[in-house]
């Protein structure tokens, strides 16, 4: 996720401080991991250095001071540049799953590798499970239903995955070890 054009497009909808971003971010994209204060406040501090967007005035109400940000010509040109960019799919596969499992082939019999690929398994279905509730609460909102379709679609992906690895694990632990295929 690009940090500093979420927040140029949350700026786009009208100026905000810190704390207002923090919260919109968190609110639009229920589901990412949530924006810390300190995450905000250096991306504001490098996108005022940028250029791309600017201070509109400073409050304080009763506690600390609250800077607020408005986006630039600059800042809108730079959103509409990377809105308009087409995000290419990932041309490596960095997953913590795969290489865990492909370490476990390693250093693990095939029984404890498919331990692990079941334990993985039941995790994820747990997961589908909650994002399942969430996506159908009486009080989800559009945001919450397409963030957990988005992580649906993914953790579907993965137990598809995860069950072909199972149905081939003995085979690729064997080629992992370099060891000879049974033969009939």
């Amino acid at each position: 996720m690009s940090t500093p054009h979420v927040l140029l497009g949350l700026l786009a909808t009208g100026d905000k401080h810190g704390y207002e971003l923090k919260r919109a971010h968190d609110e639009r994209l229920p589901q990412a991991r949530p924006l810390a204060f300190g995450q905000v406040y250096a991306t504001l501090s490098r996108m005022q250095r940028d250029g791309l967007v600017t201070v509109t005035g400073q409050e304080r109400d009763g506690g600390p001071d609250r800077t607020t940000y408005a986006l630039t010509g600059e800042g809108r040109a730079a959103l509409d540049r990377w809105l308009n960019d087409v995000e290419p799919p990932y041309p490596y596969v960095t997953s913590t799953l795969l290489a865990k499992m492909a370490v476990a082939l390693l250093v693990a019999d095939v029984d404890r590798v498919r331990a692990c690929l079941a334990a993985q398994r039941q995790a994820h279905t747990a997961r589908l499970r909650e994002l399942t509730v969430l996506k159908h609460a009486p009080s989800a909102t559009l945001d919450d239903v397409v963030a957990a379709d988005f992580a649906i679609a993914h953790l579907d992906a993965d137990l598809k995955w995860l069950a072909t690895t199972l149905s081939r694990v003995a085979d690729w632990h064997r080629e992992v070890r370099h060891e000879p295929t049974p033969g009939p």
